[in-house]
């Protein structure tokens, strides 16, 4: 594993995206352990993109113009409805104590849909991971479980370090309600620009 691997990777983690919104979000309205359970959640929808990759079904994927248009919109339709509930007071982003009963698992769940409905991430890792094996690697398979591996430790990293920084201003947020109106539309808007983008994303 090279350093230009794991600079790499930091800075696809670190580039704005579903998982880092999600992120901010759980930790703005929920508090730090909620935004390191969805900071889990948005790494383990990675998941399947990375089976993909390794197994070679991103190439069917890419190659399927329905497979991909089906998932694809499937992705688009949940960012939107992430958008609506974030514009709504008691949605994504109401302002709960850190004991609230929405469970792990609900903050999970809904992560990792988020990461896992959409089909550009298994043509990106296809064609990222191999960039990093070399030729003379005796088991390129491994070496690609490796690298997932890492990849998904490092966006897990930066993904906390996203959401336990929201969670830290969360109180100034709270004692103002304007503020908390302004990043309702602003989260909101993220969604629709994200849902967006990959409306527009071809194969």
């Amino acid at each position: 594993m090279s350093i230009e691997f794991l600079i790499t990777s930091l800075i696809i983690a670190a580039s704005p995206g579903t998982g880092v919104v999600v992120t901010l979000a759980a930790g703005l309205s929920r508090g730090a352990r909620a935004a390191v359970v969805a900071a889990l959640g948005c790494t383990l929808g990675i998941v399947p993109h990375m089976l993909a990759a390794i197994t070679g079904l991103a190439a069917i994927l890419h190659a399927s113009a329905i497979a991909f248009q089906i998932i694809k919109y499937a992705g688009v339709a949940y960012l939107l409805y992430m958008a609506w509930m974030t514009l709504k007071e008691h949605g994504t982003l109401r302002i709960d104590p850190d004991d609230s009963p929405r469970s792990n698992g609900q903050v999970i769940a809904s992560a990792i849909l988020v990461n896992v409905l959409n089909p550009k991430l298994s043509i990106f890792f296809f064609a990222f991971l191999p960039q990093f094996i070399t030729a003379e690697d005796a088991n390129p398979l491994g070496s690609m479980v490796v690298l997932s591996l890492v990849f998904m430790a490092v966006t897990y990293a930066v993904f906390v370090v996203y959401g336990v920084f929201a969670a830290s201003v969360r109180s100034h947020i709270t004692s103002r309600p304007s503020i908390l109106t302004w990043m309702r539309r602003g989260f909101a808007a993220a969604f629709v620009a994200l849902g967006a983008k990959l409306a527009l994303t071809e194969r």
